[in-house]
């Protein structure tokens, strides 16, 4: 259902707004001795159809327009209704034309609702309906003229009475003009891929003492963390240029060679700058937002928990919307903004329009009002965010980009709550054109349903937990995060003596086979002193015979459908552990290694807290640390952190290893992981005794 229904009416005997339990197709004659009705819970028949209504009243010298009741006898231009419900307009032009009908919300937006062909003399109908609560100014536009104006004053059921009231006027102003202008251009770029942008989830887990899901740590989201030497050793003059780096590398566990490839991301770009975006905010204020983010909203066996934030903190809707009125900053002119909010069902706050047109102090304001209420239904609030774009789909594409930001925490309970709708939603937008950024708040944000969707095509994902650092992120990234440059990326691996055992740093990597590695999306991102901020994706390569030959060829497609390859080839050379082409591989083997060993950890301790056994670690020193296999439910319980004797020893051992690397890179920014690791192989906490 559209937020604002303004629709030119069928007829006078088929269209009446009348009371709820009333027939729709009444005729609009005597009231019958029952009371005038102004408005109607259900949608007029066959509204969506331009008729009109029949001969004027004479003495019309302005054109004008007024909200009639149900006899289409009385009228009048302010009238309270209930959101969601149907009010009738009566439009009185002077002269013949084109007239365009427009509506002014309660966030200040004005945006147009109709356009239609009157006569000269004739009467027509619309319809209005307003989904949240606040004041909506309507009117309409002939050449060389405006009409009246009327106001509707959306109310909570309760406080709006259904009937005859005396006649009021009110005179309203008219609609701003739209312009636009072209976007500023900024410094020199590299790639990342899609997927996660952090794994900030997992650190404020660890922080606050839960025991992480899995999901929470992503081997691309630990990559965008840092930057790379990509191994590029010649100037990139095209769209894309990926170069090639080799390790050899023993298991810091087991002491066994194991073998790797990176691909560099590299790119030509000197001169990067978005195009204007046409941006569509879908806000969760669903009753799970209304918890803080230090605690879940549901306990380890599945309760819902009652919970009040302490005075000095935050609630996730608090976060949530403070995080939304930063994003408005980094709009320019000739963008466009619309938001919409959804709990249990979707509702239109703010309509797609150009940010010049909006009065940003007011909007910021109503943003900053939205309180949390009800279930969560994923699935209504995509869709109706997916709907402002459909009078845009003409919009030149080397011009616009699409995108809606979805903001949740992520825990659909109501609607469809299995990936498979999300999903087709998701890949019909992609083909579209109109891509999508999760922003997952508070700690129980569930990174598993993220890090599924995410693979489609234009997907990526941030976890906030501070406004302040999301506004700090956006001012570094916000360009970056809504333009995707290269699409469908593809590398074929040619390499008698080698497979593909596992791809890190890509969403997509569980896709990989023995030959190919495949990735959705890249986007640009930032250079420093010759480095990619999470420029790589890492191949570990299964060795199969002394043969080091390997030929590459990577195909993928830019952003307006342009195909392009390149081709390579790579000598492994036959040589002794430890091997590292560069800084930048080492970095990434060892940020793969620290994954792989975080996420055998996290699956071992839940699957013994679950099934009440002694944890038995998949990782050991005939194996050395496994590639993780990951389950699990999209509606996170949360569990205490607990970290069981055998996997405090593994943390230490590899804790030294980590220390000696981090100095090999000289990275000082690694040791952020070194606290973490330190904080488990010294964590004095539940399952102290390996149980």
């Amino acid at each position: 259902m559209k937020h604002i229904r303004l629709l030119l009416s069928l007829s006078v005997m088929t269209l009446a707004c009348l009371h709820p339990g009333a027939g729709l197709d009444s005729p609009l004659g005597e009231p019958s001795g029952q009371e005038y009705v102004w408005y109607s819970s259900e949608a007029p028949a066959k509204a969506d159809q331009l008729l009109d209504q029949g001969q004027a009243p004479g003495g019309q010298t302005n054109s004008s327009l007024w909200i009639v009741d149900s006899t289409g006898k009385e009228k009048r231009t302010s009238q309270e209704i209930p959101p969601g419900s149907w009010a009738k307009l009566m439009l009185l032009p002077t002269a013949g034309g084109e007239l365009a009908l427009y509506c002014r919300y309660p966030t200040g937006s004005v945006d147009l609702i109709l356009k239609g062909t009157v006569e000269e003399g004739k009467a027509y109908g619309a319809w209005f309906s307003g989904d949240r609560k606040g004041d909506y100014e309507v009117w309409y536009t002939m050449p060389g003229s405006n009409s009246s104006s009327v106001l509707f004053q959306v109310r909570e059921s309760q406080k709006v009475m259904n009937e005859s009231m005396p006649t009021m006027s009110k005179g309203l102003p008219a609609m701003a003009s739209y312009s636009a202008a072209a976007p500023v251009a900024s410094r020199s770029v590299g790639f990342s891929a899609g997927g996660a942008k952090d794994i900030n989830n997992f650190r404020e887990n660890i922080e606050q003492g839960y025991l992480p899901l899995p999901s929470d740590v992503t081997y691309e989201g630990l990559f965008y963390d840092y930057y790379f030497d990509t191994g590029a050793l010649q100037e990139c003059r095209k769209l894309f240029c990926p170069s090639y780096s080799y390790a050899v590398s023993r298991d810091p566990i087991s002491g066994e060679p194991q073998y790797y490839l990176s691909v560099g991301l590299n790119s030509g770009l000197q001169d990067f700058q978005r195009k204007k975006l046409n941006l569509v905010v879908v806000l969760d204020f669903s009753g799970s937002m209304g918890s803080p983010f230090d605690q879940y909203y549901y306990d380890r066996f599945g309760n819902k928990v009652e919970l009040k934030a302490d005075e000095s903190g935050k609630t996730k809707m608090q976060i949530a919307d403070e995080s939304v009125v930063a994003l408005l900053s980094h709009l320019k002119e000739g963008d466009r903004f619309g938001l919409v909010i959804f709990s249990d069902d979707a509702f239109l706050v703010d309509p797609l329009t150009s940010v010049e047109d909006k009065d940003l102090e007011r909007l910021k304001r109503h943003i900053l009002e939205i309180n949390e209420t009800y279930g969560t239904n994923m699935e209504v609030g995509m869709e109706k965010g997916t709907a402002l774009f459909d009078r845009f789909q003409g919009a030149n594409k080397s011009e616009y980009e699409n995108r809606i930001i979805f903001l949740t925490d992520a825990m659909p309970n109501i609607g469809e709550t299995g990936d498979l709708g999300l999903f087709r939603m998701l890949e019909d937008n992609a083909d579209r054109g109109i891509y999508t950024t999760f922003i997952g708040i508070g700690v129980d944000f569930n990174t598993e349903l993220m890090e599924a969707i995410t693979k489609i095509k234009g997907a990526n994902y941030y976890s906030v937990h501070s406004a302040s650092e999301f506004k700090e992120r956006m001012d570094d990234e916000f360009d970056y995060m809504v333009t995707p440059l290269v699409f469908d990326l593809r590398l074929n691996l040619e390499a008698p003596g080698y497979r593909i055992e596992k791809v890190y740093g890509s969403p997509e990597a569980d896709e990989a086979t023995g030959e190919l590695m495949k990735v959705n999306t890249l986007f640009p991102s930032k250079v420093e002193a010759g480095q990619v901020k999470g420029g790589v994706i890492l191949v570990k390569l299964k060795k199969l015979s002394p043969e080091g030959d390997v030929k590459l060829k990577v195909s993928y497609q830019d952003r307006n459908g342009v195909e392009d390859s390149d081709e390579a080839e790579v000598q492994i050379a036959e040589a002794k552990p430890d091997i590292y082409q560069n800084g930048g591989i080492r970095k990434a083997v060892l940020l793969s290694r620290y994954v792989d060993l975080l996420k055998d950890w996290m699956i071992d301790e839940r699957a013994a807290q679950e099934k009440g056994l002694k944890v038995v670690p998949s990782v050991t020193l005939a194996n050395g640390i496994i590639i993780p296999v990951e389950l699990g439910e999209w509606e996170r319980q949360s569990m205490p952190l607990r970290v069981s004797e055998p996997y405090r020893e593994l943390f230490s051992q590899f804790k030294d290893y980590f220390q000696r690397e981090m100095q090999a890179v000289g990275d000082s920014n690694l040791q952020q992981e070194q606290v973490i690791l330190q904080k488990l192989s010294g964590f004095e906490g539940p399952g102290i005794n390996g149980a």
